[in-house]
């Protein structure tokens, strides 16, 4: 069967757009990738990409298209748009042009956000007659106003027009969260297009931690991996910082974003160098070995409605590392913490509350927190595997195979 993949995404950038592409092609499936030139996070094209270098190539038997986009640069909002929209444009055009040239049987799209994802989607759709799977990672344009504080009629109006004529023209549409169907359903009349397809954990979360990392502080050790953005709430974990000074607490942030610099100067304005630790950013291979220096591992988003409806992929990981979590969270996510009994989750947006719950586990017995551990590894095992999710894709996709 011959799989089109959607993404703006694509290796060496880290998304569950690698898996899908490199899962399918390992078990027979004959998979493109139409995506941009790698640039996220760090808004600039990376090292060995360019105009004329490594627009075609293909990868672990997966043929990768690149086309031109302008880079997100530091993230602000121009440019940000700029980079949405460009991508989207240009690639529509390829999407044009590949499937003029070339068949397939089947169109996948991966949307993060921008929604506009799906137009190239759409353009090898309505040419070939083929059926498409839009896998929702990021609701628009809830997300517009949530991690953009857009908050314009006209453009909000606009994306839910746009976002309701993709899901419209969707055959299937994956939830990576049960919370999304609310939203979903209030666009239009989609009930039997439904299909829940959660976030997984990549295989090196559960491995051998053998990576070299930066030496650790001395204390109890409570550890966030992953974008340092404006939708992780870094406002209220500084906050919780604060109140953690003198307590033998470290918090440790490995990652990189947009909020980096905010955190660093509040560090050197508030005098935590004794309390928090930047690591920067690490290649995804060295996390089981960052992961198995920490206590406790923690997550954090804004409080704002559209977080509730969502759980982030970085609590599958958590999960599957087997180590204790501490969330300040609302809705899916805290619920899937209760759920699992992985650990613990207070009020998103509540710094002391967080605080209080650092020195929680802190002071807890080592098998009590390793329980925590356990049983988040054990639901993660049953829940949350990538083998069985890809499963359940390729029985998806199955049932529209030509016969």
């Amino acid at each position: 069967m011959r799989v089109l993949l959607v993404t703006q995404y694509f290796h060496p950038e880290n998304f569950k757009s690698n898996d899908v592409a490199f899962e399918l092609a390992r078990r027979g499936y004959d998979v493109t990738v139409l995506t941009g030139l790698p640039n996220y996070p760090q808004g600039r094209i990376y090292e060995g990409y360019g105009i004329f270098r490594k627009r075609k190539e293909t990868i672990e038997g997966v043929k990768v298209y690149r086309t031109l986009v302008i880079p997100r640069g530091d993230g602000g909002g121009v440019r940000l748009a700029l980079n949405y929209l460009s991508w989207a444009f240009i690639a529509s055009l390829w999407a044009f042009f590949i499937a003029i040239f070339h068949r397939y049987d089947a169109v996948i799209v991966h949307e993060t956000s921008p929604v506009t994802q799906g137009f190239p989607a759409l353009v090898v759709k309505w040419m070939q007659r083929i059926p498409m799977f839009f896998w929702v990672l990021d609701l628009w344009p809830e997300s517009l106003q949530a991690a953009g504080n857009i908050n314009n009629r006209f453009v909000i109006d606009f994306f839910t027009g746009v976002t309701r004529m993709i899901y419209r023209n969707s055959d299937k549409i994956l939830m990576s969260s049960n919370g999304f169907r609310k939203s979903i359903l209030e666009k239009g009349d989609f009930a039997d297009k439904l299909v829940y397809f959660p976030n997984w954990a990549e295989d090196i979360f559960s491995g051998t931690a053998d990576a070299e990392v930066p030496l650790m502080p001395e204390g109890f050790k409570v550890m966030f991996a992953g974008n340092v953005g404006e939708a992780q709430d870094f406002e209220s974990v500084m906050k919780a910082a604060e109140l953690l000074k003198g307590t033998g607490v470290r918090l440790v942030i490995v990652g990189d974003g947009r909020r980096k610099e905010y955190v660093d100067a509040y560090i050197a304005e508030k005098g935590l160098s004794d309390v928090v630790y930047m690591m920067g950013r690490h290649p995804l291979e060295a996390m089981p070995a960052f992961f198995s220096k920490a206590d406790v591992l923690f997550l954090s988003l804004k409080n704002d409605y559209i977080f509730t409806l969502t759980t982030p992929a970085k609590l599958q990981a958590y999960m599957a590392s087997g180590k204790p979590v501490l969330a300040m969270i609302d809705g899916d996510a805290r619920q899937l913490i209760e759920d699992s009994g992985c650990g613990l989750a207070c009020n998103a947006g509540d710094a002391e509350a967080f605080a209080l719950s650092v020195m929680k586990m802190k002071e807890m017995p080592e098998d009590e927190l390793r329980a925590y551990g356990l049983r988040g590894r054990s639901y993660f095992d049953a829940h949350f595997r990538k083998d069985g999710c890809i499963d359940n894709l390729c029985s998806l996709l199955d049932e529209y195979e030509p016969r």
